[in-house]
Formats: C-alpha cells, structure tokens, sequence
C-alpha cells in the first residue's frame, strides 16, 4: 500500500492529522526526495526515520514507476512525502501499479494563503533595489491610486477586475506595514501581525452585538451603537494624546475628530456633514440650492453644472469646496465650544 501525503507549506510541520500520524507510524518505509522538506526534521524529533531517495520528480510517470517499485519491495505499507503545496499529479496516480491512498495531512486554513504574501514582501524589501528605496512618503501616490482604480472597477460593475485591484490595495497595506516593521515601536515600528491584532480588536470592540451581549432589532441600531462606540474611542484618544496635538485642544473631542482632511473634497464634505449631523449639529443649507434632488443622476448633473460654473468664474471647483469643508468644520467646532461651556 502507497500513502501520498500531502501538506500545507503555510502549516508549521509536524502539525499533522491524525490519520497522518497513524499513516507516518504505521509505515515500513518513510521516503522523500530531498532532506530540505520540512517534514523531514519533525517526524525525525517524533522518532520516525525518513529516507531520502534520489526520485525522479519532473515526469510523473517515471516517479509513479520508482513509487511502485520500492511500495511493492516493502515488507509493510510505504508513505512518499509530497512537496509541501503540492496537489495529487494526475500522472503519477495515473500511472501506479499499486494500491495507493492520497492523504492530506494538513489543511490552509481561510486566510492561510497571506502568509505567501509576507515572504514574498520580505523578499522584495531585500532583493528588489526598487521596493528597497521605498518610503511611507514616497508609496503614498500609489496607496490613493490603487484604491481609485479598485473604486472605479466597482463603479464601472466591472467585478472581475475587482479581485486583481483589490489585490494591489492589500499589497500596499503588506509593503506599508513591512516598511514599519524595520522601526522599534517605540519609534512607531510595527508589523503586519499588529495590523491585523488593531484590526481584529477594533472589530470585535465596535459589534458588541455580534461579539458580546448587546441586543439590535435593526442595521439602524447597529449604525447608532457604532457611533456611540467611535465616540468613546475618539474620547479616549484625545486623553491619551493630551491638549497638545488634539484636534480639539482643550475643548474635549470633537465629533470631527479623525476625519481625514487630505481625501478628495466633496468626500470630505459629506464625511464632516454626517459627522456634524450625527452629533446633533445643524447642517447650513445655502436658501438659493435646489431644495431636494430628485434623483441620484440629478444631483451627478447638478454637481457637474456647479464645476462648470466655477471653471467659468476661473475658479478651482476642488480647493473652493476644501476651502469651504474647512469652513464647516470651524464652524462645527465653534458649536461644539459653546456645547462645552455651558
């Protein structure tokens, strides 16, 4: 009897199954083609010998050949050790002249397959003179250009480029947090283990109803909930952070707080509009705008008309509107100071 086993090489080795272990102990012959498999040191800390045979590899039907050979010479049942990540060639089971079984002896769990990623990224950052030079600063273009094309795969419905481009957004989070890892935290260093540990945490923090004992009845109690919960943590950040740096300075947090002034503008104004709108904060409307929008094509040729009325009064429609957003939120945070001091 042949065992092929096969393995997971994004499984630490020696973490087997069961009807791995049973196969590996009840063998006469444990054989490999190479001492560099990382199998090979586990099941020799376990007691089991591992012989290392020079097998054919390229052509499947060769090793098929030496496979059923050395199975049929054993006095007992005989395990071959396929190359970590390798499936079942069709060839070589094709092509045996014995009874085999394909085992697989351990498993990739969902999300296994990222770990690919940090070798291949620790790999570039060494090897690659381009991703060497690489900085924060100078990888940022490509951070906002990766999610503008992943967006516009999604606006275009174009969904089978959308698994390539947000790809490339996930590279630039792995190159970001790589290039982190070569500081000391102290220093702000950190890798992509604590990305994904702040990830994990901040999700199970802001879904108590998923994760703890908290009841909703609606995605609108879920959306209240995760206000109130963003609320806390911007609280506890401008503690942590003091008056100086805070966005709020001495006048307490503000409901503005972590909003990202350099995203493009009419974004920015939406986000500080429900920002201040969730905060119980009025929203100016100007009495000359239309007073509803019909439809979302409307409001996309309203738009398009106010950038072409602004190009005609020599205006740029993108710096007005920034300029304008930061108007708003002085404007909100001015409110939010008269809250504070009454």
């Amino acid at each position: 009897m042949l065992t092929v086993l096969l393995s997971s090489p994004r499984v630490a080795p020696g973490l087997l199954t069961w009807q791995a272990w049973s196969a590996l102990r009840a063998a006469d012959q444990v054989l490999v083609g190479s001492a560099e498999h990382p199998l090979t040191s586990a099941l020799a800390a376990a007691g089991l010998a591992v012989s290392v045979v020079d097998a054919p590899s390229a052509d499947g039907a060769a090793l098929a050949g030496f496979l059923s050979s050395a199975a049929s010479l054993a006095a007992g049942p005989v395990v071959w050790l396929a190359l970590p990540g390798s499936a079942a060639d069709p060839m070589l089971l094709g092509s045996l002249s014995v009874p085999y079984q394909v085992l697989d002896g351990s498993y990739d769990l969902p999300g296994a397959h990222l770990l690919d990623l940090v070798a291949i990224m620790d790999r570039l950052r060494v090897a690659c003179p381009w991703d060497r030079e690489q900085t924060h600063e100078s990888l940022l273009p490509y951070l906002l250009e990766e999610a503008y094309e992943a967006a516009e795969t999604i606006e275009t419905s174009n969904l089978a480029a959308l698994r390539e481009e947000i790809g490339d957004v996930m590279f630039q989070a792995f190159f970001h947090s790589r290039i982190a890892a070569e500081r000391p935290a102290a220093d702000g260093g950190f890798t992509i283990d604590d990305v994904a540990d702040t990830l994990t945490a901040k999700l199970v923090r802001r879904h108590p109803h998923v994760f703890a004992d908290v009841s909703v009845s609606s995605a609108a109690d879920v959306n209240a909930n995760w206000e109130e919960i963003k609320k806390a943590e911007r609280a506890a950040k401008a503690q942590a952070a003091g008056s100086a740096g805070s966005a709020a300075g001495a006048d307490g947090p503000s409901a503005l707080d972590g909003v990202p002034f350099g995203q493009p503008a009419l974004s920015l104004a939406a986000q500080l509009q429900r920002r201040a709108q969730r905060a119980g904060i009025v929203v100016p409307v100007d009495p000359a705008a239309p007073a509803s929008v019909a439809d979302a094509e409307s409001l996309g040729d309203a738009l398009m008309t106010l950038v072409a009325r602004a190009r005609e009064a020599g205006l740029d429609p993108e710096l007005e509107l920034r300029a304008a957003a930061r108007r708003f939120a002085d404007s909100v945070r001015a409110q939010e100071r008269t809250r504070h001091s009454k």
